[in-house]
């Protein structure tokens, strides 16, 4: 392993060549920071970064998209792919709702308070078809990202995704960006999201 890939300069390189693609800016955060690809995508702005977990004797990197807008119903929502620990939660009473779409149900757990609307936002095929392309997914509406993250005003939340490891693969990239994207604009579509600018700074 050369040095350039221990301290991340591939990636970094990587992550420019993504940010030039998407037409996107890429910010050099220096030591503390890091840095951070965003791309406006009509009046939203989605930030791909990283941030670190430390357990005491393990530290764990994380990549995440995240994207602030207006949630004017509040509407909430978590999908992950099944697996062991998501069978094991639903002993202890998480709610899989059933949006009626066989494979997809299949595949993911989902959660919401709403179920009329979950219906209605994993109705888009574009917006299944990007969620079954990911290997490990799990995407989120938080209203805001606890002690040491941001806080949002009382009318916004953020769309949030994040998985362990740093992600450099750029198709993969460029198809979480889209996800967000369509997931955005579907919840534009089902009036659980407004296509306005918001106060957040990433």
């Amino acid at each position: 392993m050369g040095l350039r890939t221990f301290f991340g300069g591939s990636r970094a390189e990587l992550w420019k060549r993504l940010s030039d693609e998407l037409g996107g800016r890429y910010v050099d955060g220096g030591f503390w920071k890091g840095d951070k690809v965003q791309v406006e995508h009509g009046e939203w702005t989605i930030t791909l970064d990283r941030y670190v977990v430390s357990t005491g004797k393990t530290t764990l990197v994380f990549t995440r998209l995240r994207a602030p807008y207006v949630n004017p119903e509040q509407f909430r929502f978590t999908i992950s792919r099944k697996g062991f620990f998501t069978e094991l939660a639903k002993w202890f009473g998480m709610q899989d709702v059933v949006v009626g779409h066989p494979r997809f149900d299949a595949d993911f757990v989902i959660k919401g308070n709403d179920e009329r609307k979950l219906r209605q936002l994993f109705d888009s095929p574009r917006l299944r078809e990007l969620l079954e392309a990911q290997p490990k997914v799990h995407l989120q509406v938080r209203d805001d990202e606890g002690w040491f993250g941001a806080t949002y005003p009382p009318d916004t939340d953020v769309l949030y995704f994040h998985v362990i490891g740093i992600i450099k693969d750029r198709e993969r990239l460029k198809s979480l960006f889209e996800l967000f994207a369509e997931t955005l604009e579907q919840l534009c579509r089902i009036g659980a999201a407004y296509e306005k600018p918001t106060d957040p700074q990433l």
